[in-house]
């Protein structure tokens, strides 16, 4: 008898890139897959914050580089790119929160929030995408989305569209490349402690109002996230696609 095998888990042999990757769930993102076997290319706007959590990471073998790089600054993202690539995996972990009420938004704040989460996460996903094709490769493109992809959320209703939005791009992406072998879905996590994410926390009213949200009855730490990613980009997750990973806690579930 001829046994099923779990497909495995390792990367070595494939390069991937994360942006938003000098901290908080890039950085765990980053460390998931290099510890994996991965290439790791990690991309953030703050050039030292950026270098020395990759130095942190290459001190412990990790094959990690960094480029400090505005992905919203579309020319120069696709340049890095082309240059670059072809990356197997993509992780696009930047994004941008300007939370308030909704009577409140500015087109500031709105044109802010959407030339990340929305722009940037289009344009990345497209440059890695193109860089596979060309080189007749297939792939994982990852984007950390978020619970609020799938709901709403009091004073965040800018957010909450951009997140929507990456959700639809990504079934659309997912049908449009799934010929080429190119797999394209999002990681949606619930809120995770995090240093941009701390004084969220320190709120003890606020705490307690997520923490009644999420059925597990704990707030989200990276760690959460790691093993989603690494699912996705590995080929433990060779037939998903288009679909979005929720690692929120059950919160979407009621």
């Amino acid at each position: 008898m001829s046994l099923p095998r779990t497909p495995s888990f390792r990367l070595e042999g494939r390069r991937a890139l994360v942006t938003g990757a000098s901290s908080g769930i890039g950085l765990a993102c980053a460390s998931a897959l290099a510890d994996a076997g991965a290439e790791v290319m990690m991309v953030a706007r703050g050039a030292d914050r950026l270098e020395e959590a990759a130095a942190e990471l290459r001190s412990g073998g990790a094959k990690v580089g960094s480029r400090a790089l505005d992905i919203a600054d579309i020319p120069a993202l696709r340049a890095f790119v082309a240059a670059d690539g072809p990356f197997d995996i993509l992780v696009n972990a930047a994004g941008m929160a300007r939370h308030g009420a909704a009577l409140d938004t500015t087109e500031a704040d709105f044109d802010a929030v959407a030339a990340v989460n929305i722009k940037a996460a289009y344009f990345t996903a497209q440059a890695v995408a193109q860089g596979l094709i060309a080189a007749g490769k297939p792939g994982s493109l990852i984007q950390i989305s978020s619970q609020m992809g799938h709901v709403g959320g009091v004073d965040r209703a800018v957010y909450c569209a951009t997140k929507h939005a990456v959700e639809g791009m990504t079934k659309a992406m997912a049908m449009e490349w799934g010929p080429q072998g190119i797999r394209v879905n999002t990681i949606c996590p619930t809120f995770i402690l995090t240093p941009l994410t701390q004084s969220t926390f320190d709120d003890p009213a606020r705490r307690a109002w997520i923490e009644e949200k999420i059925k597990l009855g704990r707030v989200g730490r990276v760690e959460d996230v790691m093993g989603a990613v690494l699912y996705l980009a590995s080929d433990a997750g060779a037939m998903v696609t288009g679909t979005a990973l929720k690692v929120d806690g059950g919160w979407t579930a009621g």
